[in-house]
């Protein structure tokens, strides 16, 4: 049996720039340490909570912050790095690097609360140029359609890593010998879907769209839909995410009316524009609302939130329709 291309493989052909090429490569080494420690579990203590709570006002975990530690240090020390900025940190980390050039946005560890049921978690990063080798937080609020690259690495059954620098999705599993090897090539969403993904208990609170959407879906063959759905839910973006690239679907965490001045849950730097860009390059729609594409949303703080409908194209539509 030939072994599929190793990940330096497909970056070494890939349409990257040599200095992203250079921080995929870190990224990619990093998770896979990452997933040791993750799979270490009660073994090695690493689960329950902090005891700290960070900028978005959650209780971290302690993988939260081992993790959160680990990439930034990884990538500041990566001399094309300007600097990084994470979900669990209240600003900016600027690097010391005289050629730096690039920006790294991430969420450490997505899932939080999936880690001590020994449910899928994950990491999401997204890559910016940088306006200088100085970076403030101003550098790091670009719009999603000027990321270089993102994706997210699973941790689950096995350990996967999924990607885009501009030219489709490409899925890399993590071998026993801690190489990554190309396993997923030309990833593309089905247009179509029989399948969705949104926490049902918050029914109630949801927009009245949303509400339609969803009561419309669940109507099955008899309702204006005319076919049967099925709902699935992780609780990790991470997870939820990669179902849709993998077999199509459509993922929502939509605006509700318990926090009505806080447009959504999700963080745009972090989990938004990194997957929507995934989304978008396998063919299918990533949208605020059914409508905004969230690629086009124009940041104005590091921590900001908005609501999130993604994954098959035609069904992104009837989103917006209802």
């Amino acid at each position: 049996m030939t072994m599929p291309a190793t990940f330096d493989d497909w970056l070494a052909n890939s349409n990257a720039p040599e200095g992203v090429v250079e921080v995929l490569t870190v990224l990619g080494r990093t998770c896979a340490e990452i997933s040791t420690v993750v799979a270490g579990g009660a073994l090695t203590g690493v689960l329950g909570a902090s005891g700290v709570v960070n900028v978005q006002d959650e209780e971290q975990k302690k993988l939260d912050l081992i993790t959160n530690d680990m990439l930034t240090e990884a990538l500041l020390a990566c001399p094309v790095v300007a600097g990084v900025a994470s979900e669990e940190m209240d600003t900016v980390q600027p690097g010391t690097n005289a050629d730096g050039a690039w920006l790294v946005l991430f969420d450490p560890l997505d899932g939080s609360s999936n880690i001590d049921i020994n449910a899928p978690v994950g990491t999401i990063f997204s890559i910016l140029k940088s306006p200088n080798a100085a970076p403030t937080e101003a550098a790091f609020l670009q719009p999603g359609r000027d990321q270089l690259a993102s994706g997210y690495v699973l941790y689950g059954a096995q350990t996967m890593m999924v990607l885009t620098t501009g030219q489709g999705v490409a899925g890399f599993t993590l071998a026993g010998d801690g190489t990554w090897r190309l396993t997923h090539d030309a990833i593309q969403i089905p247009a179509d879907t029989k399948e969705f993904a949104i926490n049902m208990s918050n029914r109630r609170h949801w927009a009245e769209g949303v509400q339609r959407y969803i009561d419309g879906c669940l109507a099955g063959v008899e309702g204006p839909r005319a076919k049967n759905f099925n709902m699935r839910w992780v609780a990790a973006m991470v997870a939820d995410v990669h179902r849709v690239l993998m077999r199509g679907g459509v993922f929502l965490y939509p605006w509700d009316k318990r926090e009505p001045n806080k447009p959504g849950k999700l963080r745009l730097m972090y989990e938004g524009n990194p997957m929507a860009l995934l989304v978008e390059q396998a063919g299918g729609k990533a949208t605020t609302d059914g409508v905004q594409r969230i690629l086009d949303v124009e940041p104005t703080q590091l921590h900001q939130r908005i609501p999130i409908a993604l994954g098959s194209a035609n069904e992104i539509d009837q989103v917006a329709a209802a």
